[in-house]
């Protein structure tokens, strides 16, 4: 089975591309939706502890729990030692579930590849990319969002020029839909080969 790796910086639409690889028929393990999911129930607890008030009713309160976090880097840290081993065995629990199924290719699409090591894990690596004005465009888009947070935002990730060299294919998500589509297109029949000749 050919386990792909998809990753991008923040608003490079890394989740648009996953969503056509999922409509294209391959599985998806979506890490963002993981850490969702644990933060409303197993990581809770352990982030309650590590730091006190930033859970209600047994869920983690994000907006309390990013205003910990973002731009102190030992807090960060704190946070990643907390979350990460448990999205790790979520993810492997994942690969083996589509491994007894017979999958023959899956994607998983998770922001922090290359800082979290988990390219490690991977056969191949897909990298989302987008110019830096439609990125700081599409973070100030967002709701709460402050040109001051998403240079934070920008500045805890690796350099998206690194990430492409890093990445075996880039699809550059800057113009329209269709391009991306088309882009993604291509790069699925890249792989379904890919996976064929395993």
């Amino acid at each position: 089975m050919l386990v792909v790796g998809l990753t991008g910086s923040v608003a490079m639409g890394k989740s648009t591309v996953a969503a056509m690889f999922s409509q294209a028929g391959v599985p998806l393990f979506d890490a963002d939706a993981t850490v969702h999911r644990l933060y409303a129930g197993s990581a809770a607890p352990l982030i309650e502890a590590a730091f006190p008030g930033t859970t209600a009713d047994g869920v983690v309160d994000r907006d309390a729990l990013r205003v910990r976090v973002i731009g102190n880097a030992e807090a960060m840290a704190r946070l990643e030692d907390v979350v990460h081993p448990l999205v790790a065995a979520e993810r492997n629990k994942f690969i083996a579930a589509q491994r007894r199924a017979g999958a023959t290719m899956v994607l998983l699409d998770i922001p922090l590849l290359f800082e979290v090591n988990a390219d490690r894990e991977v056969d191949v690596i897909v990298v989302v990319t987008a110019s830096p004005e439609v990125q700081m465009a599409r973070l100030l888009e967002r709701p709460g969002m402050t040109e001051e947070r998403a240079k934070a935002m920008r500045g805890h990730q690796i350099p998206d020029a690194d990430k492409r060299r890093r990445g075996h294919f880039v699809i550059d998500n800057s113009g329209t839909r269709d391009v991306t589509h088309q882009q993604v297109a291509d790069v699925c029949r890249a792989l379904a080969g890919m996976a064929a000749g395993r």
